[in-house]
């Protein structure tokens, strides 16, 4: 990514979470630069688990056939739109 796509964040960590990250990505043949893209995969998994926690909970009433039913609809109405979109 470009600079002008990035923002700099400041963040506080306790010593312990910074060393045991430091040396997992060690480990894993990462570098100290790479703590930045990990933080960023992170918090991109994290929002979206708290995203799948409350759809879940919405959803939870709802019977398991029935909300089957609701996803192929769905899903079954976006192929269409990308069938037609294809064939523009």
């Amino acid at each position: 990514m470009s600079d002008d796509t990035m923002v700099r964040w400041t963040i506080t960590v306790s010593k312990e979470t910074d060393l045991a990250l430091r040396s997992f990505l060690g480990s894993q043949g990462m570098k100290k630069g790479d703590i930045s893209k990990f933080v960023e995969t992170a918090v991109k998994w994290r929002m979206f688990d708290k995203t799948l926690a409350e759809v879940r909970s919405k959803f939870a009433d709802i019977p398991p056939d029935e909300l089957q039913a609701i996803i192929d609809e769905a899903v079954a109405g976006v192929r269409k739109e990308m069938r037609e979109d294809d064939d523009r």
